[in-house]
């Protein structure tokens, strides 16, 4: 019998799904055969669900143009109770939501004598929350996602993009701009890019970084150093460059060299690790201790474990909502066996049995 849980009912299937869904998404970059577009066309024809997780990937990933061209084999029953089907309405909503927060952002963020058209000056910063998520349209229109508990310096100069991120996790959609490419410093690292699209969680650990679209470049730098060096021209990255492309994965640390390679990220675990855009935490079988602890980052709230060998030995699969405390203590308790105990109004010890 599997010692690996569920964290939420049903949440195996969800995963499972997600999965299928990513997987099919990738083989779409290289055109699918005959043989595999009838094979998609029968997993979506068999769950309705199968065609809404394709879609919230695909917005993802943004490629839902791929999509679009394979609209010929969706299911022709309507996948919601809304009048339009779910892909156009999706697509309707995203630009909707990309004009009204767009022009907003713009205009709180611009400098009022910066030109639309010319040279866009701007330096402002941003944060968020315990808890919280924040999606912010750059003016150059690139798009900015912060996670819980983060905070981020932007500055916009005639040569360079320069995002710190001083606390957190962020995600972010470069928009492309070859005269004037955008950084991202933390922990000790530049991260340079022009046009693609990549994922930076600072951690006690180091920094992690992984590449969703196109290419990054890292070299060791401290973000005083390239700041003082922003304030002539274009700073040139100096020394050896660890270069990081689509789909890969690189752990930072402050106290050793570059590594020399990435390692290569199935989309499946990319998309479990940026679960948290959608107000989501995917867990594959974590402990309990590691499970808790990511949940931990979104709530005020600490968790501690009994020193416990059959807690420890728990593993759990699943998906959870940020936020949802009183539903995750449920959960421990109705499927795990594992009750809790109120120690503070923002401490609580976990306990294998009743």
């Amino acid at each position: 019998m599997s010692n690996v849980h569920q964290l939420h009912p049903g949440a195996i299937d969800d995963e499972q799904r997600l999965d299928i869904a990513s997987d099919w998404i990738a083989k779409m970059d290289r055109e699918l055969t005959a043989e595999e577009r009838e094979a998609l066309a029968l997993w979506l024809h068999s769950d309705v669900e199968n065609l809404h997780v394709l879609l919230e990937i695909a917005q993802m990933w943004d490629k839902m143009d791929e999509l679009g061209r394979l609209s010929d084999i969706f299911p022709k029953a309507k996948p919601t109770r809304k009048k339009t089907p779910v892909w156009m309405g999706g697509i309707a909503a995203s630009i909707l939501l990309f004009l009204s927060i767009g022009l907003y952002q713009f205009t709180q963020d611009v400098e009022p004598n910066a030109q639309v058209t010319g040279i866009i000056a701007m330096q402002n910063s941003y944060q968020t929350a315990v808890g919280e998520s924040n999606t912010i349209n750059l003016p150059d229109d690139s798009i900015l996602v912060l996670n819980t508990n983060s905070f981020v310096q932007v500055k916009y100069t005639a040569n360079e993009r320069i995002i710190e991120l001083q606390r957190g996790e962020i995600n972010i959609e470069v928009a492309h701009d070859k005269s004037r490419p955008l950084s991202v410093l933390a922990g000790g690292k530049v991260i340079r890019a022009v046009g693609t699209a990549f994922n930076v969680d600072v951690r006690p650990s180091g920094v992690e970084l992984i590449v969703t679209d196109g290419k990054v470049l890292v070299v060791k730098k401290s973000a005083e150093a390239f700041l003082k060096e922003s304030h002539g021209d274009q700073p040139k990255l100096m020394g050896t460059a660890l270069a990081v492309a689509k789909d890969e994965r690189v752990m930072l640390n402050n106290r050793e060299p570059l590594p020399s390679v990435a390692s290569k990220v199935a989309p499946g675990e990319i998309a479990t690790k940026l679960s948290w855009r959608t107000g989501n935490l995917i867990f594959r079988g974590e402990s309990l201790e590691e499970a808790m602890a990511e949940i931990s980052r979104y709530t005020d709230i600490h968790f501690e474990l009994a020193d416990d060998e059959n807690l420890k030995k728990i593993k759990v699969a699943g998906m959870f909502k940020t936020g949802d405390v009183n539903g995750l203590l449920n959960i421990l308790d109705q499927n795990f066996n594992v009750s809790h105990e109120k120690l503070s109004r923002n401490n609580i010890k976990l306990n294998y049995g009743g």
